[in-house]
């Protein structure tokens, strides 16, 4: 059976005053077994640990923010040589653009999940038997509800019908996965909201879409 994994990370924050995050991004990573990659990660994980480059309290996973530079850079090396071309997809939201309506976390987190979801399996070949959708923990109950349902919907419409999947959400820690959507979206972050394009051009091959939600107009009131 072919699986299709969908891993998917956030950035920015969902303060829409003027002390928010300027940009939201949404990035998923597509990915097939055997993955061949999470092997070199974990070679690289034991390394630190032998030659206490990282204190133990931090080896627990990879989190681009938190991780040295040293460790950062190493890291966009092994994804920029290993991870599949064109399996990357993201959504960029201005926020300031984003009508009053939507400023809730509940409304806009499972929205733009929608529409980077569109993208993803648009775009997806065909031949997938089973689809498996793993985020971050989600801890906010009525969020989680709120990111099923929107997730639901934009399957029902976009699979084929009987087409098997899951959702689920579990702690970055549990998926190497999570940890490479993680320093993706880092990477594209940082790319609009310091304009620092230095981890984005090693990974940009990477990257199949990269939509900018409300690229048009001055606000959006959806």
């Amino acid at each position: 059976m072919s699986t299709l994994y969908i891993f998917l990370d956030e950035g920015g924050n969902f303060d829409f005053s003027a002390n928010g995050s300027q940009f939201f991004t949404l990035t998923s990573v597509s990915m097939h077994r055997p993955f061949s990659l999470h092997t070199k990660l974990d070679t690289y994980k034991y390394d630190l640990i032998e030659h206490l480059i990282m204190p133990r309290l931090q080896l627990e996973c990879f989190h681009c923010a938190d991780d040295n530079p040293h460790v950062r850079r190493r890291m966009f090396d092994l994804l920029a040589s290993d991870l599949q071309p064109n399996s990357v997809d993201a959504v960029v939201v201005e926020k300031r653009k984003t009508g009053t309506a939507l400023q809730e976390a509940e409304k806009f987190y499972p929205k733009m999940l929608g529409f980077l979801l569109r993208f993803v399996l648009e775009k997806t070949p065909l031949g997938i038997e089973e689809l498996v959708i793993i985020t971050d923990t989600i801890p906010v109950n009525r969020k989680r509800r709120a990111v099923e349902k929107a997730l639901k919907l934009v399957l029902a419409d976009m699979l084929p019908t009987r087409t098997p999947y899951s959702i689920m959400h579990h702690a970055s820690r549990s998926h190497y996965g999570l940890q490479i959507a993680d320093y993706l979206n880092w990477a594209i972050l940082r790319k609009w909201e310091k304009g620092d394009q230095t981890a984005y051009d090693q990974i940009k091959h990477l990257i199949r879409s990269e939509f900018e939600i409300f690229r048009s107009g001055t606000r959006n009131y959806y």
